[in-house]
């Protein structure tokens, strides 16, 4: 009998789109015509809700949040929605705050979408570790001062040991390395009790929370004083903290607290 392919229904395809720190204006060119081409938007708790009004009217808006400290949609009911809505014919575009594979379990998700036979594209954003420090005028690496960079998490796995940080200051120290540290508020005081046995007290840090935001605010300091200054300006999340000799001419100019990014300054 001659099988029908007119009554098998198409499959559709998922897009893991990063929408950047925050501002919309950061948005790449290729995400927003991922976005408004999409009839199934997925949208992270930390995308602006700016970028989510590209998508088209027509469009299904489904909130899935992810943010530490919240109550969160698990995630296999997550990957579950994707595959469902592909398999469905949807055009879906899975909005990710920052970049799908940094911190973002963009790999999760592409391997629960290839094992259930669903076309995946990947669309980077920059990545709140970038911006924010971007944001104080500030590069991550400078030849002078720091002659690489460390992408890593404060919030370990459930379960696992975490970062190992007396090992990671070590090496930060020996290879001149700046550290990024995403996810690292609720932990800062174990984090900077562990940095000290391999960085100087005095190193500088920095926290941003909510990077190239209105209402961006960051504070810089030592590294002693990382845990009481987070407590004593209530920096929360979404914050990132920055570690290195990077920022010393910041902590050399008394930039201790100031809420208006570099960008957004005036001369």
């Amino acid at each position: 009998m001659k099988h029908d392919l007119s009554s098998t229904p198409a499959r559709g395809h998922v897009t893991l789109v990063g929408a950047g720190p925050g501002d919309p204006e950061l948005l790449t060119i290729k995400a927003l015509k991922a976005i408004q081409s999409a009839t199934v938007v997925m949208v992270d708790d930390l995308v602006n809700e700016a970028i989510v009004a590209f998508a088209s009217p027509s469009a299904r808006i489904v909130y899935v949040g992810k943010r530490g400290g919240c109550k969160s949609t698990p995630q296999s009911f997550i990957e579950k929605l994707m595959v469902t809505a592909a398999l469905e014919g949807e055009n879906v575009v899975r909005l990710k705050g920052g970049d799908p594979f940094v911190f973002g379990r963009g790999g999760e998700e592409l391997e629960a979408l290839h094992a259930a036979g669903v076309r995946v594209t990947v669309i980077n954003g920059i990545t709140a570790g970038l911006a924010a420090v971007s944001s104080l005028g500030v590069p991550l690496t400078h030849r002078e001062y720091a002659h690489g960079v460390v992408f890593v998490t404060g919030h370990a796995k459930p379960g696992s040991m975490g970062t190992d940080w007396r090992a990671l200051a070590t090496t930060a120290r020996q290879a001149k390395l700046t550290l990024v540290i995403y996810m690292g508020v609720s932990g800062a005081a174990t984090i900077q009790r562990e940095l000290m046995h391999g960085l100087h007290a005095d190193t500088p840090v920095a926290i941003i929370q909510n990077a190239t935001l209105p209402q961006q605010r960051h504070a810089v300091c030592t590294l002693s004083e990382l845990h009481s200054t987070i407590e004593r300006e209530q920096l929360c999340s979404p914050s990132v903290i920055v570690v290195g000799d990077v920022l010393q001419g910041l902590l050399a100019a008394g930039l201790e607290v100031d809420s208006t990014p570099a960008y957004a300054r005036t001369a």
